[in-house]
């Protein structure tokens, strides 16, 4: 059979993720092959019994006694040596997974942001959690099942050949039909498999996607263009799993045909020996006890291989993810950035996410330690885009931005991350209690210092009424909390952090225009002598910055104060003038 070599390449990293384990790998071999060495004696010890029972009237009870004395022994024994392996197998099945699932979700953590923006969340979800517990039922039962199959067919031939190669002749012409019925089934069923694993990906996806924003689905009608969407997904993955289920479904009774032509096989030459004289009644029940124990494993080997099928296809998802190729790393004399200063420039940047589609080009700035810069500008010119390369979640395709004088390629990523307060227009909690979540970027925060941070962030008041007050846990979602709410929480976060600088997107778009007048003010104080970057749609948010950009198509068209660029009477002015035109 020629070997699939993207198959052959996964089944080589799993191995290689198995080797750490190797002293439990080599104890679940013994435990196999000593349980398959008693599994094959306790034949012979019932054919011994048999031959002592020669006529009416002529039986040692003496001798058989014994012998199933022995037999006792030898079954206690077996299930011990079973239960070590099976032990052994779990073990090292499960141990390799969990190591794989770490290793996935740390390489998550490095992998570039355009690879998460490019990638549904699901269908990630998907790899590191389905396609593991597939692989993990599939790794499990080739553990359980390959390694005692294996050594049972080798110890169970090599008896029969030393006892009887009239019988083993048999065995061996008939053995490599079976194998090559297995072997043509397997070949076809890993690209169903893969597809099948795809699919299911895919499916998650959308059940994420649907449920992470169902009011949306809810507030549009959408509903039954969801369920068409589902139903065709749903639909394709129903085809692929009955052609990958058809497939595996029929290698079992195949072999079985075949391990039933070799059982009948023993059967006949063993009868023709016996009467011939040539074995005795017993070895001949013991042939057909060993024939049973021949065949049994390939029944199982064929299933082990169709799981493997399966285990190998979502193995090889999640080496695709783990194989990603991560940030580029930190150079080796990466600089800490210390006591930064607030001094920032961009020189001749330009960026695109896809080369294809031309977004900043040749983008100067310079700002002074604690300036207030405001970024504005239509939906799509940039402004977003500027603070994901201040903060370096993208790199600059061409050109330089430096902090305090340094290449900020040259820093370290969380020196650099650290020194910037950032608060999105997207809120963002993790599942725990209100006082976690906000000295996330502080956990050694104390709670006089975190009350401070809330009360200076007009958040404390609407803290102490909920149910625990800062001990009330929430979900990653924010629970009960109003979108407000959430956002106040993650100014809290920044006021108690005090970082040199501060970014702030959209930062009070969630919020009620009292309280954003308050956060106003208590930003004005937080940004004093702070270089503050502030990107806005509402324009009255910033008025009182120093500087203010005004961004079309990836360039700074306009630059000036905000009575500076009202005078200019340019894209700025018909900006401020069209929000307030009613008023």
């Amino acid at each position: 059979m020629k070997k699939n070599p993207k198959q052959a390449e996964t089944l080589r990293k799993v191995l290689k993720r198995i080797k750490r384990y190797r002293v439990y790998l080599a104890l679940s071999i013994l435990a196999a092959a000593a349980t398959v060495a008693l599994t094959l004696y306790a034949p012979v010890l019932t054919g011994d019994a048999i031959d002592l029972i020669i006529d009416k009237g002529r039986v040692d009870f003496a001798g058989i006694g014994n012998i199933l004395i022995k037999l006792g022994i030898v079954i206690m024994l077996t299930a011990v040596f079973q239960w070590l392996m099976n032990a052994c197998n779990n073990l090292i099945a499960y141990r390799t997974i969990r190591d794989i699932r770490d290793e996935a979700f740390r390489h998550i953590s490095i992998l570039p942001l355009g690879y998460i923006d490019g990638h549904s969340y699901g269908e990630v979800v998907s790899r590191v959690i389905a396609d593991v517990d597939q692989f993990a039922d599939g790794l499990l039962m080739g553990f359980t099942q390959l390694f005692t199959g294996v050594i049972t067919i080798l110890g169970t031939l090599c008896i029969i050949l030393v006892r009887s190669p009239s019988i083993a002749l048999v065995v061996l012409l008939i053995t490599p039909i079976s194998l090559f019925v297995a072997a043509f089934i397997a070949k076809r069923t890993f690209s169903m498999f893969k597809l099948q694993s795809e699919t299911r990906g895919e499916q998650t996806a959308l059940i994420d996607e649907m449920v992470g924003n169902q009011k949306v689905v809810q507030a549009y009608g959408r509903q039954e263009k969801v369920l068409e969407q589902f139903d065709e997904i749903n639909g394709r993955l129903e085809r692929c799993s009955l052609k990958a289920i058809f497939f595996s479904s029929i290698t079992n009774p195949a072999t079985r045909f075949v391990n039933n032509l070799v059982y009948a096989g023993v059967a006949i030459t063993g009868a023709l020996s016996a009467v011939a004289g040539q074995i005795t009644v017993g070895q001949l029940s013991c042939f057909l006890s060993y024939a049973n124990q021949y065949t049994k494993p390939f029944n199982e080997i064929s299933g082990v291989v169709t799981e493997l099928q399966n285990a190998l296809a979502c193995a090889g998802r999640i080496f695709e993810l783990i194989e990603e190729p991560p940030q580029p790393p930190e150079p080796t004399d990466a600089v800490v950035l210390t006591d930064a200063d607030g001094r920032v420039s961009l020189t001749d940047v330009s960026f695109s996410y896809t080369p294809e589609q031309k977004l900043i080009e040749n983008l100067n700035l310079a700002v002074q330690p604690g300036q207030r810069v405001a970024i504005v500008g239509p939906t799509g010119c940039g402004k977003t885009t500027v603070i994901n390369l201040l903060m370096r979640f993208y790199d600059v395709d061409s050109g330089s931005i430096s902090v305090s004088g340094q290449d900020i390629r040259h820093l370290t990523r969380h020196s650099l991350r650290t020194s910037y307060g950032m608060v999105l227009q997207e809120t963002w909690l993790k599942t725990g209690t209100i006082r976690e979540n906000i000295a996330m970027g502080r956990p050694d925060a104390t709670d006089e210092e975190i009350v401070a941070a809330a009360k200076a962030a007009h958040a404390h008041s609407f803290i102490k009424r909920l149910p625990d007050g800062y001990d009330t846990v929430i979900t990653e979602d924010g629970g009960g909390l109003s979108q407000g709410q959430k956002q106040l929480l993650c100014i809290t976060r920044v006021m108690l952090c005090r970082p040199p600088m501060l970014i702030l997107d959209e930062a009070t778009s969630s919020i009620d225009t009292r309280t954003e007048q308050r956060i106003q003010a208590a930003f004005a104080r937080l940004m004093e002598g702070r270089t503050s970057f502030i990107v806005a749609h509402r324009l009255s948010t910033i008025r009182e910055a120093d500087v203010i950009l005004v961004m079309k198509d990836g360039h700074i068209i306009e630059q000036g104060n905000h009575q500076s660029l009202l005078a200019q009477n340019g894209f700025y002015a018909n900006l401020y003038n069209s929000q307030f035109a009613l008023s």
